[in-house]
């Protein structure tokens, strides 16, 4: 190993010629990953630190449906040093006369006077919360949403109704500190005073509303002994609890789950540059092809020899990784301030280690893989082959070691991707696609290959000699054609994907989804109003189809006298979620197992399931199910499991109790109904001025909302996949700058025979457009079938292809590979042919 190491020392004193593409993948990759993994760690030591004003205090205690009971209320004022009560929920702003007013969805949050707990509002005009509240000339006051101020024509000044309330608008609202914190919303934001809230309507028993009571730590006191203390007092009134660790956890998760997908997009760009690091060494390999048959006459052994350029390409590979790491660390801090004034969350930017070492192990394991083989090789190869010219780029079969030593990588490169993701099967699933993408690429490139030496020599291209040539040249394994459509194939695979994916969601936000959609969604309904409500949307000849249901709020508390918490992390565990009673199965329900309970079931109570659902929970019929209402935990045996079709956009609840349990809680109820376009202002105006406390959800408008998340995340992919796109391109240009003396040689043999400095260009771009083509089509071929399983198994919606999307890749793939390619045809065209061929031997 000493001798290894003085002649690895010795011929890295050359310098780097020829090794800055495997520096410039291995540093854009391990950059990539880096700089993203940095954003991420920002944003979540931005939430954690930010955490109690995210929340709005130290602690929060969660009721659905509901006001704290004076025991309950008594409880929390006794265990905290302040409180504030908030209260959310959604209706409808409605804006000037009854009859030709403005209406919009807002999201209201009633406060009280102490609010809020921790942090600052800000209002435009400038005013302390008190003074937005108070109101004047005896209405009450608010602040608005921008967007929604806009939406509905108001000035500060103006008044506007919830309800049957009238309240005057006091400012717009700038900054909500607890913004975050809050549950999601379809509408802008209205904040008000709970008090003003009273003679609204809107909170009657049964509607649908949540309390939050947000703490401030009493001096002394812990989060952990306050939880256990309110899971004492509270078990079995439908509370949840949230603490300033977590003071936002659906952003906290979004983030993790975001932030590791965009790694894992950064690791599919280091697999690309992986190609230009195995490229680059065994180009450097071949050009070592005098060395290594002097070192092993002189009776240098394999392993010595593959020592000496392990050890350089360790050196090399260190170097890669400290750039890229160097990249990626200061990227997110010198960008900062433009990220901060964009991002809509803290965060606290910084070099953390975490990160960076993610990156650095994946750059190393990354590095390994991609230079095994062509290392190996050297070992197996002999002197005289060598000396002949043969050069170390044989096909002669690496040793068992190396090949174990390979496995072991890439299963080491899987296994780090998988612990480290938030969701292992999305790393598991990412890497199979990677690897099916670098088969295909792999196959289409010896196809191509194989089809081009056929069709140079066809006789229908007689006379087209600039074709021929190409063709001859892509048929040539010595043209680099696999290693440009591996590289650049798979970064536009992650590209095509992501535009496919896109075009389709967008397609069905837009037209699939509000055409089996209902117009609208009627929630807060009461009993009495019911019978009212089905009347006037009978006579209304714009209405083609309505239903209704029972609806409660419940959390899942137990399963099988299991506290839910332990029973798993599924989604219908966490928070509230809809409940209804029936007697009979509602029309259109198809039952998966079980059977129906008789219309007049009186016994104990029984439980239908959604099918998909309960599968993922793991539940089976004769299952018990805790279902806390209104504080009150009902268990129900699962009597059956029925399909559930969210697509729809229908009304859809995940649980049904027979109608003895539940028939005489306090509730209301929601309708869905299908209106013509043009028919929808007028069914509005109707149901909102005969009952104001009735809230209508416009589909199309929260369709909207949902389709602007999706192309935001949808851009922030393509973003982090242009870095894929970068490293092949860098691929690109190493393959054709190692090109470039072949071609010169061929070019001076060309103009010696007579051709034309045009035919010889039309020669070389032909072979790039060929080869960017090539790696286009694959790229689509391949993006078809990863988004349309995506969007089929995950998503469950319709997948049709996007031809805009696929013919800008191909047109991408073909400018890439042509840009790259006359680049380097420039010194060829320009080299006189006398020259060249006196240097030949």
């Amino acid at each position: 190993m000493t001798a290894a190491w003085r002649i690895a020392r010795r011929e890295l004193r050359g310098g780097l010629s020829g090794f800055w593409i495997f520096l410039l993948c291995l540093a854009l990759g391990v950059g990539a990953i880096a700089a993203v993994g940095s954003v991420r760690a920002a944003l979540e030591s931005g939430l954690s630190r930010e955490g109690a004003v995210l929340l709005g205090g130290d602690a929060e205690l969660r009721l659905t449906y509901r006001f704290a009971e004076p025991p309950e209320r008594a409880w929390i004022e006794a265990n905290a040093a302040r409180v504030s009560e908030v209260v959310d929920f959604r209706s409808l702003a409605v804006a000037g006369g009854a009859e030709d007013g403005e209406r919009a969805l807002t999201q209201v949050k009633g406060v009280d006077a102490v609010w809020p707990l921790y942090g600052q509002a800000l209002f435009d005009p400038a005013m302390p919360v008190a003074d937005v509240l108070a109101g004047r000339d005896g209405l009450p006051g608010a602040a608005m949403d921008p967007l929604l101020i806009d939406r509905l024509g108001l000035a500060v000044g103006d008044r506007f109704r919830l309800g049957v309330q009238d309240f005057v608008l006091m400012a717009a609202l700038v900054r909500e500190p607890d913004a975050l914190g809050a549950s999601f919303g379809l509408g802008p934001r209205t904040l008000v005073s709970t008090e003003g809230l009273a003679g609204s309507g809107l909170l009657a028993p049964g509607s649908l509303f949540e309390t939050s009571y947000r703490l401030a730590l009493r001096p002394g006191d812990t989060l952990d002994g306050l939880r256990r203390a309110a899971l004492a007092e509270f078990e079995g009134a439908g509370m949840r609890w949230r603490d300033s660790r977590r003071g936002a956890p659906g952003v906290e998760r979004f983030v993790d789950r975001l932030g590791s997908f965009l790694v894992l997009v950064g690791l599919a760009g280091l697999a690309v540059g992986g190609i230009g690091v195995s490229s680059a060494v065994q180009s450097y390999l071949d050009r070592k092809t005098p060395v290594i048959a002097t070192l092993k006459t002189l009776g240098a052994e394999g392993r010595t020899i593959v020592a000496v350029y392990v050890m350089q390409i360790g050196v090399l590979t260190l170097l890669g990784v400290l750039a890229g790491l160097l990249i990626g660390g200061l990227a997110p801090v010198l960008a900062a301030p433009l990220l901060q004034s964009r991002l809509p969350i803290p965060a606290e930017f910084g070099f953390y280690p975490a990160p960076l070492a993610e990156a650095a192990l994946y750059g190393v394991l990354t590095a390994l893989v991609f230079t095994l083989l062509p290392l190996a090789r050297v070992e197996r190869v002999r002197a005289a082959a060598l000396f002949r010219g043969i050069g170390t780029g044989s096909r002669a079969r690496p040793s068992g070691p190396y090949l174990l030593a390979l496995v072991l990588a890439v299963l080491a490169l899987i296994g780090s991707a998988a612990l480290m993701a938030s969701v292992p099967r999305l790393a598991l699933a990412v890497a199979a696609g990677v690897a099916a993408a670098l088969a295909a690429l792999a196959l289409a490139a010896l196809g191509l290959r194989a089809l081009a030496r056929r069709l140079a020599r066809h006789p229908a291209l007689r006379g087209r000699t600039a074709l021929r040539l190409a063709l001859g040249a892509v048929g040539n394994p010595r043209e680099g054609s696999t290693a440009v459509i591996l590289s650049l194939g798979l970064g536009l695979t992650v590209l095509a994907t992501v535009g496919q994916i896109d075009a389709n969601l967008r397609r069905a936000i837009a037209t699939e989804i509000p055409a089996r959609a209902p117009s609208f969604f009627l929630i807060d309904i009461q009993p009495d109003q019911l019978a009212g409500v089905l009347d006037r949307l009978a006579g209304d000849p714009g209405v083609a189809e309505v239903e209704t249901a029972p609806s409660l709020r419940g959390i899942i508390t137990a399963i099988n006298d299991i506290p839910a918490r332990e029973w798993g992390d599924h989604w219908v565990l966490r928070g509230d979620r809809g409940v209804s009673h029936a007697a009979a199965p509602p029309d259109g329900t198809v039952l998966t197992a079980g059977e129906w309970w008789a219309p007049d079931h009186s016994g104990p109570p029984l439980l239908s399931f959604g099918a998909e659902e309960a599968e993922e929970l793991g539940l089976r019929l004769g299952d018990r199910v805790t279902v806390n209402i209104l504080g009150r935990d009902i268990t129900g045996t699962v009597a059956n499991f029925r399909q559930l079709d969210f697509r729809s956009g229908g009304i859809g609840f995940v649980m049904i109790f027979d109608a003895a349990t539940l028939g005489s809680a306090p509730q209301t109820h929601i309708a869905t109904l299908h209106a013509a376009p043009e028919a929808e202002g007028r069914i509005l105006r109707n149901i909102s001025n005969a009952y104001p406390n009735i809230t209508a959800v416009n589909v199309r408008e929260a369709a909207g909302r949902v389709a602007e998340a999706m192309t935001a995340l949808a851009r922030a992919t393509s973003l982090a996949s242009l870095a894929t796109l970068a490293t092949g391109f860098v691929v690109l240009i190493g393959a054709a700058a190692a090109g470039e003396q072949a071609r010169v040689f061929e070019a001076a043999v060309l103009k010696t025979l007579g051709a034309t400095r045009g035919l010889v260009l039309a020669s070389f771009a032909l072979r790039s457009a060929m080869m960017g083509a090539a790696a286009g089509l694959v790229a689509v071929g391949v993006a078809v079938l990863a988004a349309g399983a995506i969007l089929t198994q995950v998503m469950e919606l319709d997948y049709r292809f996007a031809p805009g999307s696929a013919l800008a890749i191909i047109a991408g793939g073909v400018a890439a590979t042509l840009a790259a390619g006359l680049v380097f045809a420039l010194r060829p065209l320009s080299v006189r042919p006398a020259r060249v061929l006196r240097a030949q031997e």
